[in-house]
């Protein structure tokens, strides 16, 4: 058991995540379970492993240690890949597969591997350029990847290594998605092979509309700065269409080509896409965000509209739809009243209250995927037309998992396990649990689950270690996100409850409130923050306040009442202090975007609407009009490399401050992106925040 404490454990084991099986991927036949995972709980380096699901054995079938100087710079794709996805760990990142599973392509330092999963033989494949996100065809016989803007397939002998489409232009790209997709659509990937390994649909993302944005480093001027494509609310969007190519080459070499044709004016954001036996398809979404279409794609480029949902705020994106089954019903989903369903063929599949979460795939008629008919459990559930609906998890936490070929892998994250346990169940076998090396924490969170208030905001209260009533009354720090791209209050026992334990060990009651606009509890409740995520966020985190204060009559001190946060937490954060002095006493406001027009157009606009037609709303839900009114300690604290909450966030709020002469302090955190790494930066990021809420209210 490591002898330092949580700060720097966290640092070192980036949160828990090292160590940890990821990544699972089962063979078609269900034998065998493919996953990521590093040596050990402080060992960045991530390898790729097998497990035979019949021995329980565990292979080791490639460690990047082994494979020679992995040391070079990653290609500029992989490493906004990696950011957008908040990978921490080095080594083998992703990796694809043949339909059978036999093997496994993979990129390390931009060049291309290729490992026989059944015989652990790995070699390299020679390309003709740089290789990002590679995929190997269903066949197994052509590996399609990305290297310098253009889409390339080559044999996996290293073969026949051609462009299928290049850049027109510098700005041009085929195969890589742009910056919403990433971060606001779920949508990582940008080409898609055919069943057959004949054909591929691909994006071709025209960055070229966008507005241009210069991201120095001060720590460093001899370095030019990064240019960024990045839309900003209300410009423009990058121009995506789609294409069909071929593998069919021509006397020029190149195979057919065919556009994908829908209306792209009405229709301009392309959330999902894919190829299954039944075709290509892709989901398309109206600018307002009110409209989303699933289209099937015909060999000659025209589409048909498979179904379309509307909303009058906004159409919520599913993570994994659409998808199709075999037999070609269309799994999607539909907002009924209070209840996100599970739809096949337009019919709801789910009950009245369960939740849809995330469709984690189809097999032949079956749909796996995960809902919560209370927002602190996500389960793993699987649909069939006969019987219905089945939950395939049990007891307390968060809970996903894959499934083919008759084999369940079932990852489960609980109090006590912030990595995740990870479980391979077959029918009649006994249960197989993946080795995790992730280290145990040095601290136990104990967190008090509550439901608060009218709304029935759900809660955790944690108190110090030992904490006796007779101690007497405790400063408060409020620990919230409370935005819609995440909830903190579940039984998933996740590292950031931890955190909270140990701010608690410090002498606070740590109160964490999920608010209107988490996940988890309906589109009703997801929908009361359109037009405003500023009023009805903080009205939550006032109200459970008091309400806590209320159900522990002498617990909480409320003339000391802090808040911290990170990302929408801290702008919620920041937002406290200046509207609320006379509730929140201190805040330590960590990557808050101030400036809501400086966000990007996906995410921003879903939520606020253009701001050229709603410009009152974005200055409702900015911060700068409100520097004037700070009467309390306020800390800023930014990354400088932060490509996805910008510095200028940080910056523009520390100037309309210091211009109304407003004290407060700002921590620049030198080449940090949106999600700390340096282990130095993270552990005493921890430690400062400590200090400034201790100084703030004046404990020794």
């Amino acid at each position: 058991m490591p002898t330092d404490t949580l700060p720097r454990q966290l640092a070192r084991t980036r949160r828990f995540a090292l160590g940890t099986p990821t990544h699972p991927a089962v063979t078609a036949d269900g034998t065998t379970v493919l996953f990521l995972r590093s040596r050990g709980g402080t060992d960045p380096l991530t390898c790729l492993w097998a497990l035979d699901t019949t021995t329980g054995e565990e292979r080791l079938i490639v460690d990047p240690a082994t494979l020679g100087d992995l040391d070079g710079e990653l290609p500029e794709a992989e490493r906004i890949r990696r950011e957008r996805a908040r990978v921490a760990a080095t080594g083998i990142t992703a990796y694809s597969t043949d339909a059978t599973g036999r093997l496994a392509a993979f990129a390390l330092g931009g060049a291309l591997w290729l490992a026989d999963t059944t015989d652990g033989t790995v070699r390299a494949v020679p390309t003709a350029t740089e290789v990002y996100d590679p995929r190997l065809d269903p066949s197994g016989r052509r590996i399609a990847y990305v290297g310098g803007g253009a889409l390339r397939v080559v044999c996996v002998d290293g073969g026949d290594d051609r462009a299928l489409a290049e850049p027109e232009a510098e700005e041009v790209t085929y195969g890589v998605a742009e910056h919403v997709a990433t971060e606001s659509m779920f949508r990582p990937r940008a080409h898609w092979w055919s069943p057959d390994g004949t054909a591929l649909l691909v994006a071709r993302v025209d960055n070229r509309p966008v507005q241009r944005l210069f991201l120095a480093d001060p720590a460093d001027p001899q370095r030019p700065p990064r240019v960024l494509r990045y839309p900003l609310a209300g410009t423009a969007n990058a121009d995506v269409s789609l294409w069909l190519l071929g593998l069919d080459a021509d006397h020029t070499g190149k195979g057919s080509r065919t556009e994908v044709r829908w209306d792209r004016a009405a229709f301009e954001y392309v959330t999902a896409a894919g190829w299954d036996d039944h075709g290509p398809y892709a989901a398309v979404q109206s600018r307002d965000q009110r409209t989303l279409r699933t289209l099937a794609i015909e060999p000659d480029g025209s589409t048909r509209v498979l179904a379309e949902q509307r909303d009058e705020h906004w159409v919520e994106l599913v993570p994994g739809l659409p998808l199709r089954t075999a037999s070609g019903a269309l799994v999607a989903s539909a907002d009924h009243g209070d209840t996100r369903h599970l739809t096949v063929d337009g019919k709801p599949v789910t009950p009245a209250g369960l939740q849809l979460g995330e469709v984690l795939g189809t097999e032949g008629e079956q749909v796996l995927f995960t809902a919560l008919d209370d927002p602190t459990e996500t389960h793993l559930w699987v649909y069939e037309p006969v019987g219905g609906i089945r939950k395939l998890s049990d007891g307390a936490g968060v809970h996903t998992g894959t499934r083919q070929g008759g084999t369940l892998v079932l990852t489960t994250r609980s109090e006590g396990f912030p990595g995740g346990r990870t479980t391979v169940l077959r029918d009649r076998l006994p249960a197989l649990p993946l080795t995790s090396y992730a280290e145990q924490p040095v601290l136990t969170a104990r967190p008090e689950l509550l439901r608060l208030g009218p709304r029935e905001l759900r809660a955790a209260l944690f108190l110090p270690t030992g904490h006796r009533p007779e101690d007497g009354r405790l400063p408060v720090l409020l620990d919230p996100y409370g935005g819609p791209a995440m909830h903190k209050v579940t039984t998933g026992g996740r590292w950031w409850d931890l955190v909270s334990q140990w701010f608690a060990d410090q002498g606070f009651a740590v109160l964490v409130i999920d608010g209107r606009g988490t996940p988890g509890r309906g589109p009703r409740w997801d929908k009361t923050i359109h037009g405003d995520k500023a009023t009805p966020a903080l009205e939550d985190q006032v109200e459970g306040l008091h309400e806590a204060a209320r159900l522990r009559p002498g617990l909480l001190d409320l003339d000391r009442v802090g808040i911290r946060g990170w990302s929408y937490g801290g702008y919620l954060a920041a937002l406290a202090v200046l509207r609320r002095p006379d509730v929140f006493h201190a805040a330590a406001a960590g990557a808050a975007p101030t400036d809501q027009r400086l966000y990007d157009t996906h995410w921003k606009e879903r939520f606020l609407g253009h701001p050229d037609e709603h410009p009152e709303r974005y200055d409702a839900c900015s911060l700068l009009a409100d520097a004037p009114n700070l009467r309390r300690p306020l800390l800023l604290v930014h990354g400088l490399a932060d490509d996805n909450v910008l510095p200028v966030h940080a910056l523009r709020l520390s100037s309309a401050l210091l211009a109304a002469g407003r004290p407060h302090e700002v921590l620049p955190l030198s080449n940090t992106t949106h999600s700390p790494t340096d282990e130095t930066v993270a552990e005493n990021l921890l430690l400062h925040e400590l200090a400034f809420l201790r100084r703030s209210f004046g404990l020794s």
